[in-house]
């Protein structure tokens, strides 16, 4: 895991193929053929289910919504190590790698919470991985927060911890950093922290866009697959 504090520009919206309507890009024949053709069948299911989530709770509460995109992960998703599983100290799996292979380590789980949860439209704003310390195994480790409010400490997505609960009820997680597409925060106890100035952009997070951008091209409206 990179320990290095440097901003991820993240470009949402034209880097991967949520849009305004998700049905439309994401249940796709071509799209569906490709990961069938990469994974096999349990990753086609999952991603089925994975879209049938995504559709059916548009209309739900933010805390519904929030539950549900997280025990879907915890749930669908095994833990590995990169090394193990990727064959490679650190690679950051974008969200249809890591439903369709079914596995992952914490920064997948959470950079496709991330991604989910603004698929549901959640502003940027409020979402934010947060690199932190757990302090149970005294490992390195990255969560999604929600920060619903100013007046209300951040909450805590995790795959560790499958109850969403606020940062002050997790003493086991001393927070370092945290980023968004809008900046990168220094941590400051519980609290959101301090924003400073932007920085370059990280590579795992660049690797991972270049590799949706060949599998996936979004060109008006309509998905591409590269031969």
């Amino acid at each position: 895991m990179k320990k290095t504090i440097i901003f991820i520009c993240i470009c949402v919206f034209s880097l991967f193929v949520f849009s305004q309507k998700i049905e439309d890009k994401l249940n796709n024949k071509k799209l569906l053929q490709l990961i069938e053709n990469k994974y096999n069948k349990n990753g086609v299911n999952r991603y089925g289910s994975w879209l049938k989530l995504l559709e059916n709770s548009q209309s739900a509460s933010e805390w519904s919504q929030l539950n549900t995109v997280n025990m879907f992960f915890n749930e669908e998703i095994k833990y590995y190590e990169d090394i193990d599983f990727w064959n490679k100290k650190d690679y950051w799996a974008s969200p249809i790698e890591t439903i369709g292979r079914g596995g992952g380590d914490c920064e997948d789980y959470a950079i496709a919470k991330y991604f989910s949860l603004l698929a549901l439209g959640f502003p940027e704003d409020k979402l934010r991985l947060m690199y932190v310390r757990q302090l149970t195994v005294d490992v390195p480790h990255m969560v999604l927060i929600y920060l619903e409010n100013n007046d209300s400490p951040p909450l805590i997505l995790d795959n560790y911890e499958h109850k969403i609960l606020p940062a002050t009820k997790r003493p086991d997680l001393k927070p370092i950093y945290s980023f968004n597409g809008h900046g990168l925060w220094l941590s400051k106890a519980r609290g959101i922290g301090k924003k400073v100035r932007k920085q370059h952009g990280l590579k795992s997070w660049q690797d991972m866009i270049e590799r949706i951008e060949v599998d996936i091209n979004v060109s008006n409206g309509e998905i591409k697959i590269e031969e």
